[in-house]
């Protein structure tokens, strides 16, 4: 499939630039991350070590190792949101070194940095919600994400089942849809660019560690039993709560799913526009949830600036809000992450019956 063309227009682009640009000059702050994003991956990091090294070397009571599994999911989330993610945009540190130690967590935890960096930031980021480019939207035949998807009979249901499929991602991510991706070179309909040596080098060397990391040594550690509870409550904690912050960001009542003119291939607004319609953010006045989902509630600001750090995501919003009242651009926003989610339930029960 060949990759859609934006709107020539680049004026509201520009005008945000510009004022970005101008708040950075002004506060003499850098765009990437500070020693509260650096105090943060510590504490994450630590955290999830003792919790691991607890659960296979010291083998707590079962009702407690099943609550440091679920820890363990929800810790793993929290550096995927929080340092992997800002390493692979390259906004954690001034550093490339240092962002790409970051992105490598990802490696370890069963993914893998290459693919993220073309699925994410190369389609996912250019071409949002465009079904049969982006690739986050490719949930078929399970579950309908876009009026443009074929409708099965069973997607009546999927308002009520979703959240089994969410909590299965990142199952299937690691031990399935990265090896489809390597293998067919494909990212959807997209193809992926030439693997280096070091490319390969790194998929199955990380792959190989993972493995023995979360599979081999657990279970000589505590037997196959225990570690396949233990490993499915990790998991499904991984799974799911990934899946829900990123489908709130995009999948919900108030986003937009475009699609290129059938003739030109050309999309209807440019970049920017692109990006605040088809994009939502939530609960962005609770800093709990910001500090612990690495800022992606503020996904506009994400999806226009992914090269900046999260920790900036507050000032920006104030900025970009402005600029779009200004230019006439709807601002999607829900003040409560539950409204975000009623909003996305909502939305996958009208794809059903749509």
């Amino acid at each position: 499939m060949q990759a859609p063309k934006f709107a020539a227009s680049r004026s509201f682009h520009k005008e945000l630039k510009l004022r970005t640009n101008a708040y950075f000059a002004e506060a003499g702050k850098d765009t990437t991350g500070d020693a509260r994003l650096f105090a943060k991956a510590i504490i994450l990091t630590v955290v999830f070590v003792a919790v691991y090294l607890h659960l296979v070397f010291l083998t707590p009571p079962t009702w407690i190792a099943l609550a440091e599994c679920a820890l363990l999911g929800l810790t793993g989330s929290a550096i995927g949101f929080n340092v992997m993610h800002d390493g692979a945009h390259g906004s954690f540190s001034k550093s490339k070194w240092v962002n790409q130690f970051a992105s490598f967590t990802l490696n370890v935890l069963g993914g893998n940095s290459f693919m993220w960096n073309v699925k994410h930031n190369l389609i996912h980021h250019m071409y949002t919600n465009v079904d049969g480019v982006d690739d986050d939207l490719d949930a078929q035949p399970w579950l309908r994400l876009s009026s443009t998807q074929t409708r099965h009979r069973f997607h009546r249901f999927q308002h009520l089942y979703f959240w089994f499929f969410y909590a299965l991602l990142f199952i299937a991510w690691i031990f399935f849809m990265d090896y489809q991706k390597y293998f067919k070179g494909k990212i959807g309909e997209m193809p992926i660019k030439k693997m280096t040596a070091t490319d390969q080098g790194v998929f199955w060397g990380f792959k190989a560690l993972h493995l023995f990391l979360f599979v081999a040594l657990p279970i000589y550690t505590v037997g196959f039993v225990a570690w396949i509870a233990g490993f499915m409550v990790f998991a499904t904690v991984v799974g799911f709560t990934m899946s829900i912050v990123f489908q709130l960001a995009h999948t919900v009542e108030h986003t937009s799913f475009p699609m290129p003119h059938e003739i030109t291939n050309k999309l209807e607004d440019e970049w920017a526009i692109h990006q605040i319609k088809t994009t939502a953010n939530f609960a962005t006045d609770s800093k709990v949830i910001s500090w612990l989902v690495g800022g992606l509630n503020f996904q506009v600001e994400h999806h226009l600036f992914p090269t900046i750090s999260h920790i900036h995501y507050p000032a920006l919003n104030k900025i970009i809000r402005q600029a779009c009242q200004e230019f006439g651009v709807e601002y999607n926003e829900y003040p409560k992450m539950r409204y975000a989610v009623a909003s996305h339930v909502a939305h996958l029960r009208e794809m059903g019956r749509a």
